[in-house]
């Protein structure tokens, strides 16, 4: 059923959580000009690190959104590890695949930036498209029926919004409040993370103590565009821990059997054990979880904050359609296509911190994300079915061209933005959707557009998925009226 005008709309969507998912999901609503509340319980903005990988594929929804550059300005590639061994040696080893670009991706190199830094460009950009998060400011109650959902705010604020997102985390009252199934495991480990100031250790290296011994490991990682060091240690799974940074101070001295190493102060520090979960379902009715309401990982592969994100980017264009009257049935497609990845880079993370208790750091193709796809999808076409190549439902490649007045450009540049991308022709211009025809008004000179998408005609979601591959374009008008177009 469409969302329909019942009641007054104070808002078309209220978000709770304004952390990287309800920011990410603010910028591509803020984007198609849909009106919305983003609130978060928290006095202020997340200050720490906990999530500090940026994957290549999430460096290319950056750079759809317009923040890539500032991102890379705030942080830095991953530096080498250096292992210092019981017997004295010491070890170094590249812990990240550093991969050359290639036409196709142009992004092959995970980034380390701490998320609060990554957290205040995405609000940045928030405020540029006229939009702010209101910090503390609590979801206390909510209720929904077949026209919208009412929402209690701890402001005494009443909000009537046409949708509510939960992104509030792992704990999240929206879950909860749907009650809402969250099953997984705790995976046996519980670990310290903080963001600390420290003498001692040069800025060149992550460098890792005691990698063989469960109790008594020790990492120390610079965080790549401030002046601190991560600290990492697995703590027992029980008791207190002290976090100040005397009390850290000793673990490290104690761990690393070094004194010159000291902590001088603790910018944020937390305790916590390490789980695996996965919400039954994403969605319940008008409501919709993303990012850690939805799944919660271990903290190795860098997948969670990525993956949080990614749901942002899939929803918002959907829930940008149907609330300018699409069918409601694309908002289905959200759970159907994010719900297996989140079980997927569930599994990776499990698998990579279980190599991890083994001291097995390295990290390669597999957590950049950029082998994403939803083949499975209601939203992935192809008339003829194909055989090989690029499918529906796979990650739109890049791809140099030449405009037709003879500029270089890329095919990324032609995707930027919130709108459908046609790459050939037969089809009649309409709102929503940009047409570019090889060889009328974008040139193939070097090949790489026809060795990354044929001669097929070919529809580019505004996430940067293939949404159909055909020979027909006229085959595509079904296929068009169900997204919205």
């Amino acid at each position: 059923m469409p969302f329909l005008r019942r009641r007054p709309v104070t808002a078309e969507v209220l978000i709770v959580g304004a952390g990287a998912a309800g920011l990410m999901l603010g910028i591509e609503l803020a984007r198609r000009g849909v009106a919305f509340r983003l609130i978060d319980k928290l006095a202020a903005s997340f200050a720490g690190s906990r999530g500090k990988g940026i994957q290549p594929r999430t460096q290319e929804i950056f750079e759809d959104i317009g923040i890539l550059d500032r991102v890379v300005a705030l942080g830095g590639r991953y530096p080498i590890q250096r292992e210092y061994r019981a017997d004295g040696t010491v070890a170094e080893d590249e812990m990240m695949a550093n991969d050359p670009p290639t036409p196709a991706e142009p992004y092959r190199i995970p980034l380390m930036v701490p998320q609060f830094l990554t957290e205040r460009a995405m609000r940045e950009r928030l405020a540029e498209l006229g939009h702010a998060p209101a910090f503390g400011c609590e979801l206390t109650r909510f209720k929904q029926d077949k026209d919208g959902v009412t929402a209690t705010l701890s402001t005494g604020e009443t909000i009537r919004a046409r949708t509510l997102i939960g992104a509030d985390g792992g704990r999240s009252v929206v879950r909860h409040a749907l009650k809402i199934d969250f099953p997984g495991k705790t995976l046996g480990v519980r670990a310290v993370v903080a963001d600390v100031m420290l003498t001692g250790l040069p800025r060149d290296a992550w460098h890792r103590f005691n990698e063989g011994s469960m109790a008594q490991q020790m990492s120390l990682c610079p965080l790549m565009g401030t002046d601190m060091f991560q600290l990492q240690a697995p703590i027992p799974l029980e008791g207190d821990v002290d976090l100040s940074a005397d009390g850290l101070d000793r673990m490290v001295r104690a761990r690393t059997g070094r004194d010159d190493i000291r902590i001088a102060s603790v910018s944020w520090a937390s305790a916590f054990n390490m789980n695996a979960r996965l919400a039954d379902r994403y969605r319940a009715g008008r409501v919709f979880l993303v990012g850690d309401a939805a799944h919660v990982h271990p903290p190795t592969g860098g997948q969670g904050l990525n993956t949080s994100i990614q749901d942002a980017y899939n929803l918002g264009w959907k829930l940008a359609a149907v609330l300018r009257g699409a069918p409601d049935a694309l908002l289905d497609s959200y759970e159907d296509e994010r719900r297996p990845v989140a079980a997927a880079m569930l599994g990776l993370a499990t698998k990579l911190l279980d190599a991890a208790m083994r001291g097995d750091m390295r990290r390669g193709r597999e957590v950049h994300q950029l082998d994403i796809g939803y083949p499975d999808s209601p939203l992935a076409f192809e008339a003829p079915r194909r055989e090989d190549g690029l499918f529906a439902g796979d990650r739109a490649p890049d791809a140099p061209i030449r405009g037709a007045a003879g500029q270089p450009q890329r095919l990324f540049d032609l995707f930027q933005g919130p709108h459908w991308t046609l790459l050939g022709d037969g089809i009649a211009p309409r709102a929503g959707l940009r047409i570019h025809t090889p060889g009328k008004d974008i040139f193939d000179d070097a090949g790489h557009l026809r060795a990354a998408y044929g001669d097929a005609t070919v529809l580019i979601r505004p996430d940067g998925y293939v949404g159909a591959i055909v020979q027909d374009a006229a085959t595509l008008e079904p296929y068009l009226r169900k997204v919205g177009l």
